[in-house]
């Protein structure tokens, strides 16, 4: 994914500008945004504080690494016990031997 100009704590800055009383057209000529930008912006950060989105990044970036656990666990499951039904299957063709 391509990496932005803006953090996601200078977007939230530069959205409160408008709060503040600034109009789009100031802040887009100021930042040098489009106000397709800025509107997208706002959609997709509406109500965020500055420290909002660092906290929503940091959250993603755990959820990413607790996916990755449980990927690794389940294919270390499935493995065990692909091996145990495997050793069960040659201790019962021994057994009807005997």
């Amino acid at each position: 994914m391509k990496k932005g100009r803006f953090s996601e704590a200078q977007i939230a800055a530069i959205l409160q500008q408008q709060a503040s009383g600034q109009t789009v057209a100031q802040i887009v000529r100021e930042h040098g945004l489009s106000e397709a930008t800025f509107y997208a912006w706002k959609s997709k950060y509406a109500g965020a504080s500055v420290a909002e989105p660092t906290r929503l990044k940091h959250l993603g970036d755990e959820n990413q690494c607790l996916k990755q656990m449980f990927a690794d666990l389940s294919l270390e499951n499935q493995a065990i016990k692909e091996i145990l039904r495997k050793s069960s299957q040659r201790r019962g063709a021994r057994q009807r031997r005997a």
